[in-house]
């Protein structure tokens, strides 16, 4: 896939691997070390302003991918990178906790996601999820509105890097 951010997650939410395009929203992996590049580590450990968490799309996002763990959790019951990631989550992020405490169970659905570039300027696309049959793993895909102006801004990062 070289015309679109993606990249593969596990479980637990490992990142497994990514494409260049992914790099320009999910930073540049390669650079951290294997065992922290967890999205849900990232998403609840990370020091960002209280604000954030206002945003009805963030905390939906947040609420679905903690409602995934927990299927994932109940599917692997003695897995040990899962139990060390919500035993972790809990005693370090409250939001973590009180979604935890809420016993969803679910399973990642597609989203649309708006975010403010600092170098592409506004984007829009949907977050698809695309699982991989018996390896519990998802295919995370950016796939833009056609005829919209996030098309032309991934075209325009693909030359960039080179994909």
């Amino acid at each position: 896939m070289t015309g679109t951010p993606a990249y593969l997650v596990d479980a637990s939410y490992e990142v497994l691997a990514w494409n260049r395009l992914a790099t320009w929203f999910v930073g540049e992996l390669s650079a951290v070390p294997a065992a922290e590049r967890n999205m849900i580590r990232w998403m609840f450990r990370r020091a960002i302003p209280g604000s954030y968490w206002d945003d009805p799309e963030v905390l939906r996002f947040a609420r679905t991918s903690v409602a995934d763990l927990r299927a994932a959790y109940g599917r692997y019951p003695g897995d040990p990178a899962i139990a060390a990631l919500v035993t972790e989550l809990l005693g370090v992020s409250p939001r973590f906790a009180a979604l935890w405490a809420e016993h969803e169970v679910g399973e990642r659905r597609p989203t649309v996601k708006r975010i403010d570039h600092p170098e592409l300027g506004p984007l829009e696309f949907e977050c698809r999820v695309l699982h991989v049959p018996e390896t519990d793993q998802r295919l995370i895909v950016y796939v833009p509105e056609p005829g919209s102006a996030t098309p032309a801004a991934f075209h325009r990062i693909a030359e960039r890097v080179g994909s």
